[in-house]
Parts: structure tokens; sequence; C-alpha cells
């Protein structure tokens, strides 16, 4: 009979993709999979390990293990969250008329566009983390970083319009923002 996996082991299964196991019994293991979320598997089927942990009585709630992995995979994964684009802006496309009438338009597909929006949102999140969170930082430079930071988002502001949730909306002020 094969070990047992303990909670935090990785792996790789050839139907749900990769995961971390969540919980386990002699019988199962409970295993958050990026793609699929939380599923149940025999011990014994069929997958890949990528990391084995030691199995071992663990005290933590599955609630606990579940939402550190969230912030884990939101932190080191390449993975956001769901921004919806507006209804009314779907399918639709953003003209760029030059002045000169010569030169030629270019269209963009707003969804293409509002992904690329999105992303920089992302990205100042993680620096602003980064920031924060920064130990060669002094408390002085992380707070002049941070008005950096918040002048970009009131300067994004007038993109809010193609937000469908007013929730997920840029905010010049820091306090306003999660």
């Amino acid at each position: 009979m094969n070990t047992i996996l303990g909670i935090g082991s990785r792996i790789n299964h050839p139907e749900y993709g990769k995961g971390v196991v969540t919980n386990v019994t002699t019988s199962m293991y409970w295993v958050t999979f990026m793609e699929n979320g939380l599923e149940t598997i025999p011990v014994d089927d069929t997958f890949e390990t990528i990391e084995a942990v030691e199995d071992e009585v663990d005290t933590v709630s599955f609630y606990e293990v579940e939402k550190s992995l969230r912030e884990i995979l939101k932190k080191w994964g390449d993975i956001s969250e769901i921004v919806p684009l507006a209804d009314k802006w779907r399918g639709g496309t953003m003209i760029l008329k030059p002045k000169d009438v010569t030169l030629s338009s270019k269209e963009i597909p707003i969804n293409t566009f509002f992904h690329k929006i999105v992303m920089l949102r992302d990205r100042l999140r993680v620096m602003e983390q980064k920031i924060n969170s920064s130990k060669l930082l002094e408390d002085q430079d992380k707070v002049d970083l941070q008005q950096y930071i918040t002048r970009c988002y009131g300067s994004l502001t007038t993109f809010n319009v193609l937000f469908k949730n007013k929730s997920q909306h840029f905010v010049g002020d820091s306090s306003k923002r999660k």
C-alpha cells in the first residue's frame, strides 16, 4: 500500500489538473484543484505527486487551509479575480481616430482593451502589496510610493464606465479600496 499523502501535498490529477490536498481520511483525499475547485478522490486513484507532505494529525480547519491556499495562489500565481465587463460594452469596438484624416483609424475590441486595464490594476495592487510588505523601505518611502499608486488609481477612474460591478472600480483614495 502507498503512503497516504498529508495535508498540503501537491498533486497533478489526469482529470482535474493541479491541486493541493486539504483534507485526508484513510480512503479519500479532499483536493482543491486550481481549475476545478474542491473534489474528493480515492487515495488509490491515479495521479502524479508533485510534492508530498508527511501524513500527520493537523488541527487546522478546512476553511483555514482553503483560505490560505487562495491567498497563496493569488499572491504567487498569475491568477486574478474574474472582473466582468459591463454588458453594454460586450462585443463592442473602441475606435481611435487621428486628427489627420489622411491617417487610418485604429479599432480595438473593447474586451481586449478592458483586459489590459484589469491587468494594469492587478499589477498596481501587487506593487502596492510588495511596497507595504517591504522590509528594505523606510516607512516614509512606503508612504511616498503609496501616494504615487493612489494617483495612478485616480487617473484610471475614467475607465470605471467599463466595469460591470461598481465594487471593482478604480478609486483614487486608497482608504476606499479593498
